[in-house]
């Protein structure tokens, strides 16, 4: 998700002001440093809780699917609407920048939701068990 909010902040496409890791970074948190340096700072804090989530979600749910995955990406969605965007002055759901960036970043939570289900999904069929010849 940091790299695909950033091409879109870079490319024009986002309606996001920049990405939300980096303003977190740099305003929440206060850190003024090299701009190289506050993105590496920036990717890395959203890499770190979106794997700390995922990993929860996996040590935690027994079975882990698809859609189990999308709920957890919807609720990280919505503590950023109700708490980082507020924090960060731009209001709930983004609405004193523009309503756009509810869309934009549930989109970019249900992607994250779709794929860690789908990569964490231990009822596939796709997974082998040691020993196993992989025909059902």
């Amino acid at each position: 998700m940091s790299t695909v909010m950033t091409f879109g902040v870079l490319s024009g496409l986002s309606p996001i002001p920049e990405p939300i890791p980096k303003a977190i970074v740099t305003s929440v948190l206060g850190i003024t440093a090299p701009k190289p340096l506050v993105v590496g700072l920036a990717v890395g804090l959203h890499l770190i809780y979106g794997g700390a989530f995922g990993a929860l979600l996996a040590r935690f749910t027994p079975a882990v699917t698809i859609l189990k995955g999308i709920y957890l990406g919807v609720t990280l969605w919505l503590l950023v609407q109700l708490g980082v965007l507020p924090v960060l002055g731009w209001g709930v759901f983004g609405t004193t920048v523009t309503p756009r960036i509810a869309a934009t970043t549930l989109a970019l939570h249900l992607v994250y939701g779709v794929v860690l289900g789908w990569t964490l999904d231990r009822n596939s069929t796709r997974v082998r068990t040691p020993g196993s010849t992989g025909v059902n």
